[in-house]
């Protein structure tokens, strides 16, 4: 008469195989949700990066030639701590600085956001048409 069924020694052999896949696929999943959290930061501090520079290119009252800074409303990034710093100077200016000429600024975008213990960081340039104005223009290369 043939007997059916699993011996113990089978039962122990497969239980610990599906118990070594249960683990593998947990720590997979794990490794994914960080970087799904770590992807959502980066994305945040993108859009919010892209606001900024848009506000900024629009601003004809930045301050040109020094660095200027702020922070994000921690409420419109998901709690996570972020800010900015920026500057704005002259990119390309024309060969005879006369008022009136258009020259091209670049603002310089830093984005940082805290992501665990850490502090991230990415930048952005733009680039903006301005036209020179009196003041722009150095006094000893003022056209005569």
């Amino acid at each position: 008469m043939a007997r059916r069924g699993f011996t113990l020694l089978e039962m122990v052999v497969a239980t610990t195989i599906m118990g070594i896949a249960v683990v593998g696929l947990l720590a997979g999943l794990s490794g994914a949700v960080r970087n799904a959290a770590r992807l959502r930061d980066y994305e945040r501090a993108l859009e919010r990066a892209q606001l900024q520079m848009n506000e900024m290119l629009l601003d004809d009252r930045l301050p040109r030639n020094a660095d200027f800074e702020g922070a994000f409303d921690a409420s419109l990034s998901g709690g996570v701590e972020s800010g900015w710093r920026a500057r704005l100077s002259s990119f390309e200016m024309p060969p005879a600085l006369v008022p009136g000429q258009l020259s091209l600024d670049r603002i310089q975008l830093e984005v940082w956001w805290i992501y665990g213990a850490q502090r991230h960081t990415f930048g952005l340039d733009g680039y903006r048409r301005h036209v020179l104005k009196p003041e722009d223009i150095p006094p000893a290369t003022v056209a005569q």
